[in-house]
């Protein structure tokens, strides 16, 4: 009875750790893709920054003239004290 009863728990034994291996390699599977795809991520944040690396100087041009803009309309748009 004894000789079963240890068999019966080895056997449980190597179920479990079956089962435990299979969830990790599932595991790792998922993290390699997940890498993966971050990878392409960075590539096409990076791509983008290349591409949009020459609007900066453009950029504060605008900013300046809008300024300039914004201050010309808070002038306009002053209230006035009524003549008369």
């Amino acid at each position: 009875m004894k000789t079963a009863l240890i068999i019966v728990t080895l056997v449980e034994i190597v179920v479990l750790v079956a089962v435990l291996a299979s969830y990790l390699i599932l595991i790792a599977a998922t993290l390699r893709r997940i890498s993966h795809t971050l990878g392409l991520v960075t590539f096409g944040v990076r791509a983008i920054e290349k591409q949009t690396e020459p609007i900066g100087p453009v950029l504060r041009d605008i900013n300046g003239a809008l300024e300039g803009v914004a201050g010309a309309l808070a002038e306009v748009a002053k209230p006035r004290a009524p003549t008369g």
